[in-house]
């Protein structure tokens, strides 16, 4: 190593600069960093503090200043290497002993002149200090004495010096509790010694990061100190900037680790659940053996064992994977940093939406690539078959059963389970839906396992509990077959390693691109303020229940309203909302691009795949998303041929093309168009209200009046605004469908077609938005003549729905429906539902029976006529 000049840069050997090259390139940089340190660095001086005095760290350190242009170091600790001292003196200083005077003066001298330094705030805990008693978990005193010194400088001078904290994370691995063997020699994970970090840049320098806490100015601090010394000041000063590098570090390895055996043993002794065990067992001691070793077992199955070595085999795998089926992920970044901010504050409960398999992988995968802690997850027991289980369970998975009302010591455990996960800080993943999607549409939550998490993170007052909605949506889904085969009423097909071998046959096939939107983050305090409960107050029982409402609607609401338009849900609804057999190519892109910009002044985002920035339509988005759907033959392209219009042998999208969706395959794109349906429902229902009976105009009270019974009528199939009452949602949907030129509102309290907007009528644009939604009116006219099913006497929903699923089809073969996709399992159930609602239908003893006065066939045809009368004949 190069000697330098006082108070000049480290020169490294030309060997070390290659070394250097290799590994310490490919650290990934945040970029908020460098323009921080640049901002900073025209502010005052900078100084550049570390939390473990590691030559490795240094190295690293300085030769990223110096690639990117960053104030570079004249300056840092003793680092114990003799006369390899990067920053020494040469061989003969080396020989002579270096005090801490002259540290303090040659950091004086560089701070003085302006120039950076670099300051690690602790030491290593050798093999000796082990051996003497040392903590394992904590550092030792290095840096007070610079810290005076540069509280003195700070006096002396106007500019301010500016202390930087910095943490490189070499490892994923998280800290261990207590000391191991292998800590005596390479020094514990959280307090690494310069071998064990040499070790950890050789195996994970690819995946190594540079992260950079908040700054701390020394002279504010000094301004407004009421500390009694110097020496107070030193100790919150340190103290502040190495709670500021662990957050930084935590939020990347997440919290301390223990043997699995041991977390059990810990979780088995707590209060709550040692009081449930003892009650269960009674007096007698062999029973409470008993519950205990039951209480174990239970917990075996549902702990989670995540192992940073799997998840990297797993992350080469599904990187793998991703790529071959899916032509990318498109995500959120800026609400990935707001989750990154919050994990830095406290826990993080991550709840997204729930379509398919492949969501139990995404998030793990993309926070592993943007090196964000990692979640544990919580998942159905059906997935914890061999061999994907144990993998799961490695890869950050915790089974739960779907449920366990009624088993109180199974409660118990998994209540005892998740404050544990809580008051340590583990990052969770819930999916509230509770089951996957079959529609496209959210699934009301459920709020079982939610309320447990709410109640642990009211206990758990050191940590604020940050609850993130997040909207995952998918082109085509993996699972859409079988999706397809469920919706026409066939059974749900137990997971399995047989079908896990089946399903590799999605390899073969393209799914377009998954996107991740983030929503806004909540904490109980917002809620507990919206709901007028007093914060930090214990809460009654009906009032915790409502928080737990409140957030579980909240949650889903955020998930809507943040979902993003991609190429294939828009291509789905352009083509499932014409009236025509086919639509040319042209037309396809004409109407989607009308779409696109009604769907982006109702607040739908647009994934980069889809629009430019500005918002405008990529043409060659929809074309590849009309390949995708051809290839999996959803959509079929015809072309002119010899005079005739032809199946296309080519699936390719071109302007000479004409699509057309085969009735059969109706169903299944539904599912893609239903992504993005809820933004369009409440102008649909209006629109389907004023085309009954005739059309426009009609009377403003008139409409209203419809317009409330179908969204009665829908309740169970549409999640509508729970912030606002029925009233103000129709007044503002009224008012904004005027204002875009879709309504006019008319002299006498009257409502009729608007002038028309982007080259469309108003009359056209409500036929458009009526469109969206007509399937489901097909389908409650299907279900509501299954009634008459119910005149010979009551049936199970199971047989009820089977049998009105045939009807369906004959009524749709015998042209009494339009859509084929209307004939949909789930929209019959929700429709029985809705009926028992209306008072139509009553359930008992486990089968669905029509009420008294609806018990007759003319009855029967009654309802649907209700129903029907807002279809009318397009």
């Amino acid at each position: 190593m190069r000697r330098r000049s006082p108070t000049g840069p480290y020169q490294p050997s030309l060997a070390l600069r290659a070394l250097s090259e290799r590994f310490f390139g490919r650290i990934a940089i945040d970029q908020e960093w460098l323009s921080s340190v640049r901002r900073l660095a025209d502010q005052g001086t900078v100084v550049y503090v570390l939390r473990n005095l590691n030559v490795v760290d240094f190295l690293a350190l300085d030769f990223l200043t110096k690639r990117h242009g960053l104030p570079e170091i004249r300056f840092v600790n003793d680092l114990g290497m003799g006369a390899l001292e990067p920053m020494g003196r040469g061989l003969l200083g080396a020989l002579l002993p270096r005090s801490g005077d002259a540290q303090a003066s040659e950091l004086r001298e560089a701070v003085e002149r302006g120039h950076s330094a670099a300051l690690f705030l602790k030491r290593p805990p050798g093999v000796l200090d082990l051996a003497a008693g040392a903590s394992g978990g904590r550092g030792l005193t290095e840096g007070d004495a610079l810290m005076r010194t540069l509280i003195d400088v700070q006096r002396e001078r106007a500019r301010p010096i500016l202390l930087v904290p910095q943490v490189f994370v070499w490892s994923r691995l998280p800290d261990t509790r207590g000391t191991r063997t292998l800590d005596l020699l390479l020094g514990p994970r959280e307090w690494p010694s310069a071998l064990r970090t040499a070790g950890q840049v050789l195996a994970n320098a690819s995946h190594a990061e540079l992260r950079a806490g908040e700054p701390l100015s020394l002279a504010a601090y000094l301004a407004e100190s009421d500390a009694p010394s110097d020496a107070v000041r030193i100790r919150r000063i340190t103290y502040a900037l190495l709670r500021r590098v662990e957050r930084e570090r935590v939020a990347i390895t997440g919290p301390a680790q223990k043997p699995p055996d041991r977390v059990r043993d810990e979780i088995l002794r707590s209060p709550r659940l040692a009081r449930v065990v003892e009650e269960l067992a009674g007096e007698r001691a062999e029973d409470r053996g008993a519950v205990l070793a039951e209480a174990e077992r239970m917990l075996r199955g549902l702990q989670a064992t995540l192992d940073v070595d799997t998840v990297r085999a797993l992350e080469l795998l599904f990187d793998k994977v991703f790529h071959t089926i899916y032509a990318g992920i498109e995500f959120d970044r800026e609400g990935l940093e707001r989750i990154r901010a919050a994990a830095k504050d406290g826990t993080v409960v991550l709840l997204p939406s729930h379509k398919s398999h492949i969501d139990y992988l995404l998030l793990s995968y993309v926070f592993y690539e943007e090196k964000l802690q990692l979640p544990l997850i919580a998942a159905g027991d059906n997935l914890s078959f061999f061999p994907l289980g144990p993998l799961f369970r490695r890869g950050g998975a915790f089974f739960i059963r779907r449920s366990f009302k009624g088993d109180r010591l199974y409660s118990a455990v998994v209540d005892a389970y998740v404050r544990r996960l809580i008051r340590e800080g583990h990052p969770l993943e819930l999916f509230l839906e509770g089951g996957r999607s079959r529609t496209g549409k959210l699934l009301p939550p459920k709020l079982g396992l939610l309320s447990m998490i709410v109640t642990a993170a009211l206990a758990v007052t050191h940590r604020r509990t940050y609850f993130v909605p997040i909207s995952i949506g998918y082109e085509r889904l993996v699972e859409g077959s079988a999706y397809e085969r469920e919706l026409r009423g066939g059974e749900k097909e137990k997971e399995d390693a047989a079908g896990l071998l089946r399903t590799t046959a999605v390899l073969r096939d393209r799914y377009g691109r998954i996107n991740l939107q983030v929503g806004e983050i909540l904490t109980l305090d917002q809620l507990r303020e919206e709901l007028d409960l007093p914060l930090g107050a214990e809460l009654e029982e009906d009032a915790q229940r409502a928080l737990v409402t409140r957030l579980g609607n909240r949650v889903m609401d955020e998930m809507n309203r943040v979902t993003a338009m991609t190429p294939g849900a828009l291509v789905a609804l352009v083509l499932l909302t014409h009236t025509r057999r086919g639509l040319p190519h042209d037309e396809v892109v004409d109407r989607a691009r009308k779409l696109l910009g009604l769907a982006r002044r109702l607040g739908a985002r647009a994934t980069p795949s889809l629009a430019t920035g500005e918002g405008a339509l990529r043409e060659e988005a929809l074309g590849e998303a009309l390949e995708m759907l051809m290839a999996a033959e959803l959509v079929e392209a015809h072309r002119p041929a010899d005079g005739e219009v032809a199946v296309s042998r080519r699936p390719t999208a071109g302007p000479d093309a004409i699509y057309v969706v085969p009735d059969a395959k109706r169903l299944a794109l539904d599912t893609t168009k239903n992504i993005v349906v809820h933004f369009f429902v409440e102008r649909a229902l209006v629109a389907i209200a004023l085309l009954r009976d005739g059309g426009p105009p009609i009377a403003r009270a008139v409409l209203r009046e419809r317009v409330q019974v179908l969204s009665r009528l829908f309740k169970y199939e549409f999640r509508f605004r729970a912030d606002a009452s029925f009233d103000e949602i129709f007044d503002r949907t009224l008012e904004e469908m005027a204002a875009d030129g879709k309504l006019a509102l008319l002299a006498e309290q009257r409502v009729g077609a608007g002038v028309g907007a982007d080259g469309w009528s108003g009359a056209e644009w409500l036929e458009i938005y009526a469109a969206t939604c007509r399937n489901f009116l097909e389908g409650y006219r299907v279900a509501a003549r299954g009634l008459g099913a119910l005149v010979k006497g009551p049936l199970t929903e199971k047989d009820l729905a089977r049998r009105t699923l045939a009807l369906g089809g004959r009524m749709f073969l015998a042209g009494e429906l339009e859509l084929r996709e209307c004939v949909s399992k789930p929209i019959l159930q929700n429709a029985f539902l809705s009926f028992v609602d209306q008072g139509y239908l009553a359930k008992r003893d486990g089968k669905l029976e029509l009420q008294a006065s609806f018990a007759s066939a003319r009855a029967v045809a009654a309802i649907e006529g209700r129903v029907a009368g807002y279809l009318g004949r397009r």
